[in-house]
């Protein structure tokens, strides 16, 4: 009785999850998107289908599918599964997994798949433990992850796992995952009638942003709060989704790579003099909730990289901008961002005065620290001026400009040049020997 007890109970927590979870696929024919990946004769599906595994990495924004695919591996494959969260499981966790991995093996030669969802949020430390098991294959390891594993995964665990990159989901994909949910009688809203318009449609697709969770969310409010008309159909209209949504949640992880990779598409655009690309990466940054006053010192540090002596004037708006943001502050700063945004991509550039610098600084790390040249230095003391200090110096007010040429440089880079004109397009010069 226990037993058919649990299974009711069981049945019924699966009816009363989110529409997101009892619509996870089943099976491969249900996995929309990502088929270079998962399509029939890829090389990981094959793998997975021979039940042969190896450790990998897989890569992709929320909503994606790697929980999904992690979940596919288990259900196809002889091997243990066992699911930790990098949020909530640390190393004390990971030994009770490694020492159950190393009894199934000693005494049923059975493997086990580890599933760490979120794996960058592991420290070091954490990974570093785990290592030796992948390495010998006490375990397998599937990692999740929605930040670059470059950055994220310690390079001997990185190098050890199959990175797998998995891509938004396209809006084919996402029409057809929300037509299957609202016909799926068993999963989905099958058993309840309804229609969506194709405006609703729409609008539901590209406020998801690619993001299936996102989508089948929105889908399942909106389907709730629907009210049957007097046939029993319920209506999804677009002012319905629209009340569903809200507002879109745009991707822009303030700690993620998404977040570095909005912020480089704005400098590059202003840099390529996109007035376009800038404003309509700055509106992104604005609605995800960017602190105004750093886009606003990214464009102060850009008018003196990137533009600098083609527009002298382009560094005091910066300025002004800034401090305009720092007075105002939102929603109308906004504007005066707009306006430095668009100006700056507008304005000539010439980086003559960042590349000098790079070259000084290059010059000093090989240089060390090179005396000063006697004829440069202040003679305030008899002593000073007994050892040869300021000896030969030419006030340069006095002379004319060629007659007043001098030294300005230690005697090791004497004609070294770091200021290259931007006209000029020249490669800097060799460092002596």
């Amino acid at each position: 009785m226990t037993d058919l007890f649990d299974k009711s109970r069981e049945a019924e927590r699966r009816k009363l999850a989110p529409l997101a979870d009892r619509m996870r696929p089943r099976g491969f024919s249900e996995f929309f998107g990502n088929e270079s990946l998962v399509g029939e004769s890829s090389v990981l599906r094959n793998a997975i289908e021979n039940d042969e595994l190896y450790s990998m990495i897989l890569w992709g924004p929320p909503g994606s599918g790697k929980t999904t695919l992690a979940r596919l591996i288990a259900e196809k494959t002889r091997a243990a599964f066992t699911q930790l969260s990098a949020v909530s499981s640390g190393i004390a966790d990971l030994r009770a997994v490694i020492k159950k991995a190393n009894d199934d093996w000693k005494f049923n030669g059975g493997r086990t798949i580890l599933f760490v969802d979120e794996i960058h949020r592991w420290n070091k430390a954490q990974q570093d433990a785990f290592l030796p098991y992948v390495e010998d294959g006490t375990i397998v390891l599937i990692g999740a992850t929605t930040e670059n594993p470059s950055f994220e995964v310690i390079a001997p665990l990185l190098s050890r796992c199959q990175v797998y990159v998995l891509e938004r989901h396209e809006p084919e994909s996402l029409a057809a995952l929300a037509k299957r949910a609202l016909i799926d009688v068993d999963r989905g809203f099958g058993s309840k009638k309804s229609v969506i318009e194709p405006s609703a449609l729409d609008f539901l697709i590209g406020e998801a942003n690619g993001d299936a969770r996102a989508l089948l969310n929105a889908l399942e409010i909106a389907m709730k709060a629907a009210k049957p008309d007097q046939r029993g159909i319920r209506h999804l209209t677009l002012t319905l989704l629209e009340a569903a949504i809200q507002k879109r949640h745009l991707l822009f992880d303030k700690k993620g790579e998404e977040y570095y990779n909005v912020i480089s598409a704005f400098i590059k655009s202003m840099r390529g003099s996109s007035p376009d690309g800038a404003v309509y990466w700055l509106a992104r940054m604005l609605e995800a909730g960017q602190d105004p006053l750093f886009i606003a010192r990214r464009m102060v540090v850009f008018a003196s990289e990137d533009i600098s002596l083609a527009d002298p004037n382009a560094l005091p708006l910066a300025v002004a901008a800034y401090q305009a943001t720092e007075r105002i502050g939102m929603p109308e700063c906004a504007i005066v961002l707009s306006h430095c945004a668009i100006a700056l991509a507008k304005a000539p550039k010439n980086n003559s005065t960042y590349e000098a610098l790079h070259r000084a600084r290059e010059a000093v790390q090989e240089s060390l620290n090179e005396p000063v040249p006697l004829h440069l230095r202040n003679a305030p003391t008899k002593l000073m001026k007994k050892l040869g200090y300021g000896k030969g110096y030419k006030y340069s007010h006095d002379f004319s400009e060629d007659a007043g040429k001098q030294d300005y440089l230690p005697k090791k880079l004497a004609g070294e040049r770091f200021f290259i004109p931007y006209s000029e397009k020249q490669s800097p010069k060799k460092k002596k020997s």
